[in-house]
């Protein structure tokens, strides 16, 4: 039994010691996939010309509070409950941020 033992061990050290690691020569970068689920909440979002917003929403933007703020880009965006607004992102700077408007220039939350 002792021999048995003893006769194993020295088989199982020589075993690892013979392995030896190859190198790799042509690496895998490693593929990360992303399952997203979007609920359907039937909100829909349209692009819109800067140009193209109603006057009191360009009125809204040239107000005091918003005036430091540039838009860059207006979507006009259909809630489920038929709600309208307009996304529009804005940059001072190195800054950007989102302001939602209605089509009666009133910023809304």
């Amino acid at each position: 039994m002792k021999n048995l033992i003893l006769t194993a061990t020295v088989l199982a050290f020589a075993g690892i010691s013979t392995v030896k690691a190859s190198a790799v020569t042509n690496p895998v970068a490693p593929t990360i996939q992303y399952q997203i689920s979007v609920k359907q909440d039937s909100t829909t979002k349209v692009p819109v010309k800067l140009e193209e917003l109603p006057a009191p929403v360009t009125t809204t933007l040239k107000a005091d509070a918003y005036k430091e703020w540039a838009p860059t880009t207006a979507f006009l965006v259909t809630n489920a409950d038929k709600t309208q607004y307009y996304h529009i992102d804005v940059k001072k700077g190195t800054e950007v941020a989102f302001i939602k408007i209605n089509k009666d220039g009133v910023v809304v939350q």
